[in-house]
């Protein structure tokens, strides 16, 4: 797992800047109904995200929340309303939002029970008529088709937590249902072989893979023996799906911090 505090100050400039996050924006918003009037982003990151979601539905009040401290910071200068805090444990009432984002959040979450309690707590905020809209099957959107994603198929992992099953499953489970998908593309997160080999000694795909041992070495030389090594595959196409908790459309009038 990345040291997100460490990674804070260069995250966005490493995974597409801001081309990559108007395009989340954009396609998170195609799933948040036009009544909706509070939202809150669950691992926000450095906000860039979150500040495009806020900018591009005026009178939509967007908060954020991140267990980092520094990409807290980093996302509280972007958009101001940024708790530090679990997403398993948010600090807000029951029922006090009217949408829910979780971007590039899920196949990050290994420990067992995770995703459940995430996706159980996104339920517990949602007021009636709210949506909960997260992405899904993020890693089975990199390389598709490249001669990277035939040199890491055999070290994938066959259970990842972000599974567009599993997280259907867990929406039904606490009495959210299907309210449709979008897609969008991962701007400028096209990697090369060198590039994806030095993330792979790194350890940036450690969600992604299974590296026991000398693993992570041997598939580093592999990939950079690939042809053109430094040239950049096409960019990966991500996936969101949106859930909706039944009844009524919500209500502006409710504060959704706690007292």
């Amino acid at each position: 797992m990345l040291d997100y505090d460490e990674q804070a100050t260069r995250y966005d400039s490493t995974r597409g800047g801001t081309p990559r996050a108007e395009a989340a924006a954009g396609a998170v918003l195609t799933l948040v109904p036009p009544s909706a009037r509070t939202l809150l982003d669950i691992g926000c990151g450095t906000g860039l995200v979150t500040e495009r979601i806020a900018l591009g539905r005026p009178g939509l009040r967007v908060l954020g929340a991140d267990a980092s401290y520094a990409m807290a910071r980093l996302a509280r200068q972007r958009i101001g309303a940024v708790a530090l805090a679990d997403a398993r444990r948010l600090p807000l009432a029951a029922g006090a939002v009217d949408a829910v984002s979780a971007v590039w959040l899920l196949h990050l979450l290994r420990g067992d029970g995770a995703v459940r309690e995430v996706v159980a707590e996104a339920a517990r905020v949602l007021r009636p008529g709210g949506v909960f809209v997260a992405t899904v099957d993020k890693d089975a959107g990199h390389d598709v088709g490249s001669d990277i994603d035939a040199v890491l198929a055999p070290c994938l992992s066959t259970r990842p937590a972000d599974a567009a099953g599993l997280v259907t499953g867990y929406a039904g489970r606490f009495g959210l249902e299907p309210a449709g998908e979008a897609g969008f593309a991962g701007h400028g997160q096209g990697r090369s072989p060198l590039r994806t080999a030095r993330a792979v000694l790194r350890g940036d795909y450690a969600s992604r893979l299974s590296l026991p041992g000398a693993a992570a070495a041997r598939l580093a030389e592999e990939l950079a023996a690939l042809p053109d090594p430094e040239d950049p595959r096409p960019d990966p196409a991500y996936r969101l799906l949106a859930f909706r908790r039944p009844g009524g459309e919500g209500s502006a009038g409710q504060d959704p911090r706690r007292s």
